[in-house]
């Protein structure tokens, strides 16, 4: 797996991206901060498609974003080709939306979640594989309307 983990959100998720960078950083990824670099207010969608774009790109395999209730900052990621975002509140959602949906970006809802739930969320997203078999078909029919 590629250790670039591409994160980035919102005023209101910021307080938890550092502490997520943190993390990642402690168990040996290589998060590459998009933004946004400071509490002021600020505008989710710029640092979504940030991360989307590394992810869409192939540079990195996943990413993270966050903003205050996880979904404006998710709708953003998912207008790119080939982005999956998934917003995850609980462990086993990430670990669905991993093993099930193939999700490449995590959305986090900053305003609802502890850090210690987050940190476990992101763990569970990091490490849970895509089962493939009759989930890919599925996957397949996500772009094809």
């Amino acid at each position: 797996m590629n250790k670039t983990i591409p994160i980035g959100s919102d005023h209101a998720g910021f307080e938890l991206k550092k502490q997520v960078i943190d993390w990642l950083v402690e168990k040996g990824f290589k998060p590459q901060d998009k933004g946004c670099f400071s509490a002021e207010s600020v505008d989710y969608p710029d640092f979504g498609h940030a991360v989307a774009n590394v992810v869409e790109s192939g540079l990195a395999e996943l990413g993270i974003v966050i903003c205050g209730s996880g979904n404006g900052i998710n709708m953003s990621v998912n207008k790119h080709d080939n982005i999956r975002g998934a917003l995850c509140w609980e462990v086993e959602i990430a670990s669905l939306a991993r093993q099930h949906n193939n999700a490449n970006i995590l959305a986090l809802p900053a305003r609802f979640i502890s850090e210690e739930k987050a940190l476990q969320i992101v763990s569970a997203f990091l490490t849970t594989e895509f089962e493939g078999g009759r989930h890919q078909k599925r996957i397949e029919k996500i772009t094809v309307f």
